[in-house]
């Protein structure tokens, strides 16, 4: 378990640390290519989009013929993605590379595939806190990552900044060794691929999940991706957004730890309500009172705390709910919808302030939307589902 956690740890922190940055690219790379934000922000909303399309099947390859190979490929494909970003000299390119390459490679080197082999190999009285302590490494490497490539950037200019954490990418690959995993025999196969998919999507609990986590990838990316840029609209310097950045990555490590050790005692429904409810009146009360370094920083370390913390108690639920057999593809069709919302919150953002000059109809869209998720995940049972006994499929 120890050596599983390590590396997985590990993936995350790099995996989750570098696109955690991304925002810092926008003003330097639309400046110099002559771009738009929209075109900017177009790339990463299809990157979040081919990320949550690709999950499932990353989760699907990952969960029959082991999570080593996944990520083996996960980690080359976003090495390449990086050096491919650094290179492209149009909108169309960028799609390709900072869009739809990076966006694969992350389905194979996330939470999906991670949480799958955590799953299998952690005590069910342990799972919650084990995903808790994973996402809280991926939180680390977000607080790590984002100074580390601010001063990538005034330092080596962004192009050579990308080439830099191409090659740093590369280490998921040594990383990966420690997650490999025996073969299961076929009698561990109590259902089909099919059987699964239909059972998951035919539960009223599992399509609440869906729901909710919608609202959780529009919110965190459109922060993520536009909030510098907002900062520097209202005349703030870029070291606030900076600091912003590693702050939400440092007090996530707090909050993703805590909503996973929680999850060991109380109602994981009850912790996700608590999390989205949280979140829309943080984000009202950033828009209503006067913004500062000081106020942009309180914002960022409450919403840092409530960042990914939806990550461990959403997957613990569908281990529980489902068992851990199709884990990470089942983990991989809840993080799609995830990715829908972070297509929709990050291109929106994008969009909608080139039409208005003005980031704040999405900013009021992500406190609605709080409150839908919060009516979504209190209905959620998180109870095992009652099986038919079938004969085991070869």
């Amino acid at each position: 378990m120890t050596q599983v956690l390590l590396c997985g740890a590990a993936i995350v922190t790099l995996s989750m640390g570098i696109r955690h940055g991304f925002g810092l690219w926008l003003a330097p790379i639309t400046m110099d290519r002559g771009w738009s934000r929209e075109t900017f922000a177009f790339a990463i909303a299809v990157q979040n989009l081919a990320w949550g399309m690709a999950g499932p099947l990353a989760g699907m390859l990952a969960d029959r013929f082991g999570a080593y190979r996944v990520l083996l490929a996960g980690g080359l494909l976003y090495a390449l993605g990086l050096v491919l970003m650094g290179l492209s000299t149009s909108g169309l390119a960028f799609t390709g590379s900072a869009g739809l390459l990076i966006g694969i490679a992350q389905s194979g080197t996330t939470y999906a595939v991670i949480y799958g082999v955590i799953g299998r190999n952690v005590a069910p009285e342990k799972r919650s806190w084990a995903m808790g302590v994973a996402a809280a490494a991926g939180s680390f490497g977000q607080f790590l990552m984002v100074p580390v490539e601010s001063w990538l950037i005034s330092a080596w200019n962004w192009q050579n900044a990308l080439f830099v954490l191409g090659c740093a990418a590369l280490a998921i690959l040594p990383l990966a060794r420690g997650l490999k995993e025996p073969p299961l025999p076929a009698a561990a196969h109590h259902q089909s691929i099919g059987q699964a998919l239909r059972e998951a999507f035919g539960y009223r609990s599992f399509q609440l999940l869906m729901a909710g986590y919608f609202v959780c990838g529009f919110q965190v990316v459109f922060i993520g991706v536009h909030m510098p840029s907002y900062l520097k609209d209202k005349g703030l310097g870029p070291e606030v957004a900076t600091t912003a950045l590693a702050l939400i990555g440092l007090f996530n490590v707090f909050g993703t730890y805590a909503a996973g050790s929680l999850g060991q005692r109380l109602a994981k429904r009850h912790i996700l309500a608590a999390i989205y409810a949280l979140r829309g009146v943080a984000i009202v009360a950033f828009l209503l009172l006067p913004l500062t370094p000081l106020s942009v920083y309180i914002f960022a370390s409450v919403m840092g705390t409530l960042w990914l913390s939806t990550v461990p108690p959403t997957n613990a639920v569908v281990a529980q709910i489902f068992g851990v057999q199709y884990m990470s593809m089942l983990g991989g069709f809840v993080f799609l919808s995830h990715q829908v919302g972070s297509f929709l919150g990050v291109w929106l953002g994008g969009r909608l302030y080139d039409l208005s000059g003005s980031y704040d109809v999405v900013w009021w869209m992500a406190v609605a939307l709080s409150a839908f998720a919060v009516l979504m995940n209190l209905p959620v049972r998180e109870t095992a589902i009652a099986r038919t006994p079938r004969p085991a499929v070869a």
